[in-house]
């Protein structure tokens, strides 16, 4: 989604949401593509799928077995 989709789904001020946009991207959890002034943002699924098996792991949970 772009910058101004994001922000529209939101109650805060776009100073707000920029800063937001900024703490995701400096974490690494979403990329940015400029196209002239627009900002498209998408998530890393890379860090999430990450994140997840960490997650799974802490809980002793093996991702290869399927649910009795």
């Amino acid at each position: 989604m772009t910058a101004g989709e994001l922000a529209s789904q939101f109650e805060l001020a776009w100073p707000t949401m920029s800063g937001h946009f900024a703490v995701l991207r400096s974490a690494n959890l979403v990329q940015a593509d400029r196209t002239g002034s627009t900002i498209t943002y998408r998530l890393n699924q890379t860090v999430l799928q990450e994140a997840l098996m960490a997650l799974m792991d802490a809980l002793g949970v093996d991702p290869t077995e399927r649910p009795a």
